[in-house]
């Protein structure tokens, strides 16, 4: 591949922060324009409409972070092979991670297509958001398989050091997207079923962008599609990586389902200025990703090539970063949530109701950090169990407990959006302590 790149040398901090501007880009891009669904149905369907979409986030979130988790097991696996040299098992890795990844796609979309309606009540949707967001959900669904096969891509290109590609394939689907959107919903009135399409559109452009990248230069990341097959220790390297992760995502999303079905206790205006707000998640989470991709790939390398000293500074620097970008972006909320908020509603209620959320969140987000770019250091080292069982314990068995137990107490919708900083300091605390006999264990001391 022409930008495959060497992450066992150079200056690493110029060298991370290069590599994660793309990929922090692409995230964000990916976001701003997710954010535009929600914008163009605030803004030309109306608040019921806007609540309907966002009432499926979670949802979202959990089938999509299964196929972001099973991508980085294949992001870990082909690093470890391509900072060892050993190309012929980058690729098997290559093409086992595509059939297995095109497969998961489509069953994910068989299984969430038809439990939709069942999953939608369970969180408690309110009835006059149901039928629109069963509507947006089954609709989004149908590009699963594009989404599966796109992170596989992803993973894969970052494994290799190349984040410009993604770049340019998400810039390009985002503004497909865009177009997509206003086209169906302002000039079709089309409502939430437009920005579904609008998704599963773009999904599929990504999709095939992405292979048509990886088959097309002659390198030890190359993609052969028409003789792929499924190595059958690679799948296992990959399945055991990507599995927890993948396992992880979703039963973070789950454990929100119990979140907003108690956000769903509260008026519409609420769950509109919480779906609303909520996308500022999104957009701090995902530049912050940016460097938790950082650190899996560039530990990924360097643990192959067996360099003790480029892995622990690559742990380091990049929760340096990855903190900053969460410190900074969350005080930016704080300062400018009501402009923020006015890109998806007119309305003063709804937007006040969003504000809400912002002011708890805006200064928590920085600390999911030393979660999730210690969770990515452990799997960059070959641990994926553990901290898998960490985090569902520490934050979202935790918060399902908070539900149960302290927002009853309390009663306000300021109280469910507190147990994000908890969950996320309790866990993180957990997941610093394994990360170090990880490393400990991988890099022993000389006697």
């Amino acid at each position: 591949m022409a930008n495959e790149k060497d992450l066992t040398k150079g200056f690493l901090p110029r060298q991370i922060l290069l590599f994660s501007l793309p990929l922090m880009l692409t995230n964000l891009l990916q976001v701003l324009f997710n954010m535009a669904d929600i914008a163009v149905v605030g803004r030309f369907a109306g608040t019921e409409a806007l609540g309907s979409v966002g009432s499926t986030t979670i949802l979202v979130t959990l089938f999509t972070g299964l196929f972001i988790g099973l991508g980085g097991g294949v992001n870990v696996t082909a690093a470890n092979y391509i900072g060892a040299r050993r190309n012929d098992d980058v690729k098997e890795t290559v093409n086992t991670g595509f059939l297995i990844s095109l497969i998961f796609g489509f069953i994910i979309f068989i299984a969430a297509f038809s439990l939709t309606p069942a999953l939608l009540g369970l969180m408690g949707t309110r009835p006059e958001l149901i039928d629109g967001a069963v509507l947006y959900l089954r609709i989004y669904l149908l590009g699963s398989p594009a989404l599966a096969v796109y992170n596989f891509g992803n993973g894969i290109l970052s494994a290799a050091g190349d984040t410009k590609k993604p770049l340019i394939i998400m810039a390009v689907a985002g503004g497909i997207n865009i177009a997509l959107n206003l086209f169906t919903v302002i000039s079709l009135h089309m409502g939430v079923a437009g920005v579904a399409i609008a998704s599963a559109v773009s999904q599929y452009f990504s999709a095939v962008a992405v292979v048509y990248v990886l088959t097309r230069p002659s390198s030890p990341c190359r993609l052969t599609v028409k003789g792929a097959k499924i190595d059958r220790a690679k799948a296992a390297q990959i399945l055991r990586m990507g599995i927890p992760a993948g396992l992880q995502n979703a039963i973070f999303a789950t454990a929100n389902l119990f979140v907003q079905a108690g956000v769903n206790t509260f008026s519409t205006i609420v769950v509109s200025g919480n779906s609303a707000a909520a996308n500022a998640d999104g957009l701090v989470f995902d530049v912050m990703a940016a460097f938790y991709t950082a650190a899996a790939s560039f530990m990924g390398q360097n643990y192959g090539a067996k360099n003790r000293d480029r892995v622990i500074k690559s742990y380091f620097i990049s929760l340096a970063y990855s903190f900053g970008a969460g410190l900074i972006l969350g005080v930016s909320l704080a300062v400018f949530g009501r402009q923020f908020l006015s890109l998806f509603t007119d309305d003063p209620m709804v937007v006040n109701a969003g504000l809400e959320r912002l002011t708890v969140m805006s200064f928590s987000y920085c600390i999911s950090a030393l979660m999730d770019c210690t969770i990515a250091a452990s799997r960059g080292l070959g641990s994926a169990i553990v901290p898998t069982i960490i985090v569902i314990l520490g934050s979202c068995v935790f918060r399902i407990i908070w539900i149960y137990t302290v927002f009853p107490i309390f009663g306000t919708i300021t109280s469910i959006y507190a147990l994000y900083v908890f969950s996320w300091s309790i866990t993180a605390v957990a997941e610093i302590i394994h990360f170090t006999g990880v490393y400990r264990k991988a890099f022993p001391k000389t006697a």
